[in-house]
């Protein structure tokens, strides 16, 4: 078996330029099948570019890549037989209705007038919106529009999703909505390539991060392992007694490590990425008798890595960047 075949997605030094900016600067890609696999960046970091060569929408300058073993230059009719794309944008026609929209879509790819309204019918009730099928699209809710666009996509369930920032723009609601469809399209066999800028749901979805910047993948791992590659986390205790706060530094620091300075008189913060010794930290003040009001281990979150990686904040879209170079 090749290594084609334990692969979603395999790119190679993949290069795109839009006139004199270079918008994807040699990024190699290895995701393997059945999971959601995040490319993470701040706008113009190349991440809407990569997913638009890979769903063959622009040619690559440079590079390779394979998508379910097909290349994407040459094999490109196989490639787009295999995947869908749900960009920035909503899809959708806004002159029709929720069920027109997934059902004109089903007859577009090949489903029966019948086999196509069932189809309609089915995802309108998985996604929520069945009462609002007869509704004209215009009159959706930002977070129902998203809905109806990503049921548009797997009209017939394709092997391999694009999101590209499926949520920007939406309330927690329904941006927690679209979770857990992408969560139940893993579950029956899609593999997801996600391309967002939000750390949480990165963080929440994806089993694998690799993390871009001006057109270059400048760290890959799982969320765990990148936020253990920029720094330690951090055990933090609220005393009951702020008067036994000394004491209580004095005992932190000789099992755990220095303590911090914090402004809250009865608060200690030790730098610690050690479960088990942070734990030995708390029962040796507790042995001391000094009361503890509560703690915590946290690690740190994914917008420290994506600062530290990165060091400065969002720049113009590469889609813009397409725009103006078209």
């Amino acid at each position: 078996m090749t290594t084609h075949a334990a692969l979603a997605i395999e790119a190679t030094a993949l290069e795109k330029s839009f006139g004199s900016t270079r918008a994807v600067a040699g990024i190699d890609l290895a995701v393997p099948q059945g999971v959601i696999y995040g490319v993470l960046g701040p706008n113009g970091a190349g991440k809407t570019t990569v997913i638009r060569m890979l769903a063959t929408l622009i040619p690559p300058d440079g590079g390779t890549a394979r998508v379910l073993g097909h290349d994407i230059r040459t094999e490109g009719d196989a490639v787009r037989g295999l995947v869908s794309l749900t960009g920035q944008l909503a899809s959708v026609d806004e002159d029709l209705t929720g069920r027109e929209n997934l059902v004109l879509l089903g007859r577009l790819l090949g489903l029966s007038r019948p086999a196509a309204r069932s189809r309609a019918d089915e995802l309108l009730d998985a996604f929520g919106i069945a009462e609002a099928a007869g509704r004209l699209v215009k009159h959706y809710s930002g977070g129902m529009r998203r809905r109806l666009d990503i049921a548009a996509s797997i009209v017939v369930t394709p092997q391999v999703m694009f999101l590209d920032e499926p949520t920007t723009g939406l309330d927690p609601r329904s941006r927690n909505q679209v979770w857990e469809i992408a969560r139940a399209l893993v579950a029956g066999g899609t593999t997801i390539l996600l391309c967002t800028q939000y750390l949480e749901e990165a963080d929440q979805l994806a089993s694998g991060i690799a993390v871009i910047d001006r057109g270059r993948v400048i760290a890959e791992g799982t969320p765990g392992q990148l936020k253990a590659s920029v720094g330690a986390g951090a055990l933090h205790v609220r005393l009951l007694d702020p008067a036994r706060r000394t004491e209580a530094a004095g005992v932190l620091a000789s099992v755990v490590g220095a303590v911090e300075p914090a402004p809250d008189p009865a608060a200690l913060t030790v730098s610690c990425s050690d479960a088990a010794r942070a734990a030995v930290g708390v029962a040796e003040l507790a042995r001391s008798g000094i009361g503890i009001a509560e703690f915590s281990l946290d690690q740190p979150s994914l917008d420290e890595v994506f600062l530290a990686l990165t060091g400065h904040m969002t720049e113009e879209s590469d889609a813009t960047l397409e725009e103006q170079a078209s």
